[in-house]
């Protein structure tokens, strides 16, 4: 006989939960909201015939994120400059130590692939997320949003095929994307469009988020030299920073503090030994979270 309070179980599952919302969402501040909603109906549910906990939360929470994001869908909102999801600290580094399993949470939560899944229907990125992100078979995914087998399969398949089509390629391996970012980083610091120039691809593409709060380019920068000289430039500009190496969605990152007020944080895309992607995220509402201990 358990003794576990429905307390102890939620926050068991609170983790995954977490996941499920946010990569529904590209939005922390909305995945807690929701997950705290999955709260309140799993303290208030009568939880006498639910025999399997985690497939009810995740129901609930799939659900929710889902209702969430036809929410911000409908209102139409209109977003100063290109978007990027809001920076999710992770930590898988340091908690799951099987390397492909690692890499299939990392490519999940990336910011490229979370940009792709923003042009997804609400139901076709509810079945992506639990099919490649945490392996759900398509029998249990039909069950948790009362669609049929078949119709979840066309639908993951499609959402595939999307994702495949428009997302960046780039290399996983933590270990060289830490090292380009560091170099990458100093590089810039130092003023060093040479050295800087010499880790970019040709087509290297630079993605700023500002959301018109703070200064950043409204459309996305692309080749080589425009990227160099607007990085190089940009660093020539402003003051004093410290930085911090955190990982951040899955790879490594960089945060930017301007004294004790976060900046930015910016993220490589890498591919061959060049940096694919450059993604810079200065809208301070996806910076509340960061503090120089982040």
């Amino acid at each position: 006989m358990t003794t576990d309070t429905p307390t102890d179980v939620f926050e068991e599952h609170r983790p995954l939960l977490l996941g499920v919302a946010y990569r529904m969402l590209g939005r922390v501040a909305d995945a807690e909201d929701v997950v705290q909603d999955a709260w309140l109906r799993w303290a208030g549910a009568d939880r006498s015939d639910v025999r399997e906990p985690r497939a009810y939360l995740v129901r609930i929470t799939t659900r929710l994120a889902i209702d969430r994001l036809r929410q911000i869908k409908a209102r139409g909102e209109t977003y100063v400059g290109p978007w990027l999801p809001e920076p999710y600290v992770t930590a898988y580094e340091d908690t799951v130590p099987d390397t492909a399993e690692r890499a299939l949470l990392a490519d999940s939560v990336s910011l490229a692939v979370l940009v792709v899944l923003e042009s997804l229907s609400p139901l076709e990125r509810a079945v992506f997320v639990l099919r490649e992100a945490f392996g759900y078979p398509y029998a249990e995914i039909a069950a948790l949003l009362d669609r049929g087998e078949p119709a979840v399969r066309q639908m993951a398949g499609r959402a595939r095929k999307h994702v495949d089509e428009r997302r960046s390629r780039y290399d996983v391996d933590p270990v060289q994307r830490r090292d380009l970012t560091e170099r990458f980083l100093a590089a810039a610091e130092e003023g060093d469009l040479t050295g800087l120039m010499a880790l970019l691809a040709p087509d290297v593409r630079l993605v700023g988020d500002s959301g018109g709060k703070s200064r950043a380019p409204l459309r996305i920068l692309r080749s080589a030299d425009k990227v160099g000289r607007f990085l190089i430039g940009a660093a020539e500009k402003r003051g004093p920073m410290s930085f911090r190496m955190l990982e951040v969605n899955g790879g490594p990152a960089v945060l930017a503090m301007d004294g004790d007020r976060p900046d930015s944080v910016f993220q490589l895309d890498v591919l061959d030994g060049r940096v694919q992607s450059v993604y810079i995220i200065r809208n301070p509402d996806k910076l509340r979270s960061f503090t120089a201990d982040a």
